[in-house]
């Protein structure tokens, strides 16, 4: 039995918050010997290097929207992860996953219609039992620093799309990556050089393989499945995901209000999972974009063969010239 395309989609954005919370869980050692700017900038230079391996980008292949998609994903990128690093440090992980939501909410209350705008009120009603804001206890400063990674995350979302859609694979992704590296540099690197010693290095590369590059590229090819609010909505299992791994890994014990939001999270995330396809439209053009991810996953029955280099998926390059480029690209 074929699996619908929002249920892939929704599969994905959840492996992805996963890979998220488990690798900020996994950050805290980092942060404390090159701090959270410092974290966030070794993270995101990593992966900037592996996709830049990975895929090998030519510009030349590039339209210019997808270049401009591409290079203003990356700023925000680094934006979203320096600003929530430095938040995880002063706030509990589930609050500051609860306060960063607040951007894919505004995505999933804007862009929603009829019953998905009601799952993402009921996403905002569990929010507001995980972080309970009326309690004061949170530091300012952190509040503010997470709050700015949700306008970050927010246009994240929309980048994302956009960018999954105009350039096939994970090509947009070795756009976006260095870039954010790059922004991160200017922000962090100067500071930090001093501090890096052999293990931190490797220890820098597994975290980016955890975060960002494994979540980042399962994020854009649900966003080739899902419409922005679904995936808004799916997101406010992140607090959840948070509030569990902050329990288990963190020792962050929740009380009992913020574990009935982890029940209304979840039973929004069901319900945006259920409603939130992409392809119910029927266009085929999406639908030939998603068979590329499936090509790619398969990639040791395709063959090498001649074929141009197209990774910009439009309506002048045929679905059967995209699947001959994974194909080489993969096998190269």
């Amino acid at each position: 039995m074929t699996r619908s395309p929002a249920r892939t989609g929704a599969s994905m954005a959840v492996a992805a918050m996963l890979c998220v919370q488990l690798g900020l869980a996994a950050s805290v050692g980092l942060i404390d010997d090159l701090g959270t700017s410092g974290a966030a900038w070794l993270r995101l230079v990593w992966a900037g290097i592996l996709l830049l391996a990975i895929v090998r980008p030519r510009v030349r292949d590039y339209s210019r929207e997808a270049l401009v998609a591409g290079t203003a994903l990356g700023v925000v990128t680094a934006g979203v992860t320096i600003l929530f690093m430095g938040a995880v440090a002063r706030l509990p992980l589930g609050t500051a996953s609860a306060l960063e939501f607040l951007g894919p909410l505004t995505v999933a209350v804007v862009r929603s219609r009829g019953t998905g705008r009601a799952w993402a009120l009921l996403a905002a009603a569990g929010v507001v039992c995980l972080t309970q804001p009326w309690t004061g206890d949170a530091d300012p400063v952190g509040v503010a620093l997470a709050l700015g990674a949700a306008v970050c995350w927010a246009a994240y979302i929309l980048l994302t799309q956009r960018v999954g859609d105009a350039v096939s694979g994970l090509g947009g992704l070795a756009i976006s990556m260095p870039v954010a590296a790059l922004v991160a540099t200017f922000v962090a690197g100067p500071g930090v050089v001093d501090h890096l010693t052999p293990q931190l290095l490797l220890y820098g590369l597994g975290l980016a393989i955890l975060l960002p590059v494994v979540p980042f590229a399962l994020e854009l090819m649900a966003l080739r499945r899902l419409t922005t609010g679904a995936f808004g909505t799916l997101m406010a299992l992140e607090p959840a995901f948070a509030l569990a791994i902050g329990f288990l890994a963190l020792s962050q014990v929740p009380n009992g209000l913020a574990v009935a939001g982890i029940a209304f999270v979840v039973a929004a995330g069901i319900g945006a999972e259920r409603s939130g396809s992409r392809h119910e439209g029927g266009d085929p053009r999406l639908e030939e974009r998603a068979a590329v991810d499936v090509v790619a996953t398969g990639s040791d029955e395709l063959e090498a063969g001649g074929g141009d280099h197209h990774p910009v998926a439009g309506p002048g390059v045929l679905a059967e010239d995209r699947v001959d480029h994974v194909g080489v690209r993969l096998q190269q």
